[in-house]
This record gives C-alpha cells, structure tokens and sequence, in this order.
C-alpha cells in the first residue's frame, strides 16, 4: 500500500502540461492529473492536489467531443501524502481492461476543495 502510495505522490509531482493520445499529463493550479493507456482506451488515472484538508474528494468528469459535461465517476476519497516538505492529497483510479473513450473526448478532474480542472485530450 504505502509503495502505490509513494509511486502515484512521485507520478503526481512530476506532472507537465501537455495533452496526448491515452498517456497524458496535466496540471491547473494546485490540481493534477495524470492518464495513462493506449490509443482510446485509458488504463489508469491517477490525481492530486496541493495540500491536505478533512473531506477532500475528487471526481472525473468527461466533455465530449460536442462539448457536453457529463460525471464520469462518484466522488471518491483522497489519501493525504507527505513527501519531504510537499503535502498533496492524491487519489487514483484503475480498471482491468481499461475504459474506451470517443477521439476527441477530454477527462477531467474536479476535487471538492479547491478551484482548478485540469484535462487530458484522449486522441489516435
């Protein structure tokens, strides 16, 4: 547990902001989000924010190519991280096989807490 842990804190601090196909990094603010795949279909998505806080909770949502906002997952508990001096609260999600999404759909995160949506293009 504590090496997920220290693994999705190491992938979230390292975050550039560029969208690709399945694998893409993003960052807005003090929010993150990392996504990892093949072409349309995302593997695993992995989540942070700066700092630590009671109640923090962080979603997906997806816009589709058209635009339309949609929720993606339920609100889900973030694991607060302390690394050196750096506090995030981190939060992840996985599934086997992974899930498909239409060219051009972008996946965000929203966390309860703080401002800040950062979004990954999932492209050919």
């Amino acid at each position: 547990m504590r090496k997920t842990i220290y693994a999705v804190t190491v992938a979230a601090v390292v975050f550039a902001a560029a969208p690709a196909h399945a694998n893409a990094k993003a960052k807005d603010g003090q929010v993150g989000l990392s996504v990892y795949g093949k072409g349309l279909r995302v593997e695993e998505v992995g989540a942070h924010m700066q700092g630590h806080g009671t109640g923090v909770r962080a979603r997906l949502i997806t816009y589709d190519p058209d635009g339309y906002r949609s929720a993606f997952t339920r609100w889900k508990d973030a694991t607060p991280v302390s690394a050196a001096l750096t506090k995030l609260s981190t939060v992840g999600w996985k599934w086997k096989g992974g899930k498909k999404f239409a060219h051009g759909t972008r996946l965000c995160v929203e966390f309860n807490v703080v401002q800040g949506e950062p979004c990954a293009v999932i492209h050919r």
